[in-house]
């Protein structure tokens, strides 16, 4: 073996939430990332990311000695999602936003099209047996939370009757505190996801959507992609789509970007190369037939950004966030397949480990849930070194 890597190597990244992120720049620097995956989150949805904010941002950036290609995430304003009277001065907006962005050298935007919520969970400090804190979903808590603090008409018929059940059990078991921090969680908004509602304007916005069933939300981003593509090509841009989180209908709401099938139908609906993928593989791989590996090796030359983590798939629909490289994402054949993919397209794509586990002395910090530094550094060493050996392997 001759000790060195011939291969192409992902880059390794870490989310950063701007200057008022509980974890600063040198602390992701430290922690072994080259490059942050970021954006700016106080321009309102729908408005004109400003050449000088994208500029200022970059400076702070460069100053820590990191690098910055990929945004995470230009949001898309609900009245493209819905079509509505305005998407046209909206899409206005994001061409603006795109050329602002490849005018500072960003080469890859993250983009999602899920009606009004980012990703959704139930509870935001799970205890593991080891005493650290992860991520979970429960829909018994999701349906609880829908037909008795939401109170949404008709929303019965979206769940088996035994998760109807279980539901009114656990709600008429709850005491006032849990159900406000149940109803926080689900809707007060997460790291990364743009807006936030109380209940009742919550309701209202989901009636926003009456018009939109699937079909029509398919068409709506066609329609986005459509208009944005040309504008992507012409910059130097790729639009990477990340997908449901989770990937099936929530609230009523429909969902399209959930499955293989839907993927590979946007590519063949707009195929232009500027229409990619943020392959996720903690959101693809809450549902079983996803095939993950082989979903790299087919779709690999439209990803453009990974997000490795893992969830542990439950009995009756839950999941929570695993230890990187365990739970149901079979991390070690879907690196494997990156490592194919990269050497045989001689690219390296943008990597993060995402929702780390929070432990040791984060426990004891406020942090993003999700995005405390220790276990996300956890997730990167591990992803490092599972690639490194996967290099070595392949390359010796």
């Amino acid at each position: 073996m001759s000790g060195r890597v011939t291969d192409v190597l992902m880059t390794q990244a870490m989310r950063w939430f701007g200057p008022r992120d509980p974890v600063p720049l040198a602390h992701i620097r430290q922690a072994g990332a080259t490059e942050v995956v970021t954006a700016l989150h106080h321009i309102p949805n729908g408005m004109v990311w400003p050449r000088e904010d994208i500029a200022a941002h970059r400076a702070l950036i460069a100053a820590a000695g990191l690098g910055w290609t990929t945004v995470e995430s230009v949001p898309v304003h609900e009245g493209i999602k819905t079509a509505a009277p305005n998407r046209d001065r909206l899409f206005d907006h994001y061409a603006a936003t795109l050329r602002n962005l490849a005018a500072e050298g960003v080469t890859i935007v993250t983009y999602n099209f899920m009606p009004l919520l980012d990703w959704t969970r139930t509870d935001l400090a799970w205890e593991l047996p080891d005493g650290a804190r992860a991520l979970r979903f429960e829909l018994e808590a999701v349906a609880a939370y829908d037909l008795h603090i939401l109170k949404r008409p008709g929303a019965e018929a979206d769940y088996a009757p035994e998760v109807v059940e279980r539901a009114a059990r656990r709600f008429a078991g709850m005491d006032d505190e849990a159900r406000g921090r149940l109803e926080r969680t689900i809707i007060a908004g997460l790291p990364g996801s743009e807006e936030s509602f109380t209940s009742a304007q919550f309701l209202d916005a989901i009636n926003g959507y009456a018009d939109t069933g699937p079909d029509q939300l398919r068409a709506n981003h066609i329609a986005f992609l459509e208009a944005m593509c040309p504008v992507a090509e012409e910059c130097g841009i790729r639009l990477v789509v990340h997908p449901d989180d989770p990937p099936f209908p929530i609230f009523g709401l429909p969902r399209m970007v959930s499955t293989e099938a839907d993927v590979t139908a946007l590519f063949a609906a707009v195929p232009s190369m500027a229409n990619g993928l943020c392959f996720c593989t903690g959101s693809f791989g809450v549902r079983a037939d996803n095939d993950l590996p082989g979903m790299v090796r087919r779709l690999g030359e439209r990803i453009g950004f990974l997000h490795l983590r893992s969830v542990q798939r439950e009995p009756d629909g839950a999941f929570h966030e695993a230890a990187h490289l365990e739970g149901s994402a079979e991390m070690t054949s879907v690196v494997a397949e990156v490592v194919a993919l990269q050497r045989r397209e001689g690219r390296s794509i943008v990597m993060r480990p995402d929702h780390g586990h929070q432990m040791i002395d984060d426990l004891n910090k406020l942090t993003n849930p999700g995005y405390s530094l220790l276990g996300r550094m956890r997730g990167l060493a591990e992803l490092r070194g599972l690639e490194r050996g996967l290099a070595y392997g392949r390359a010796n």
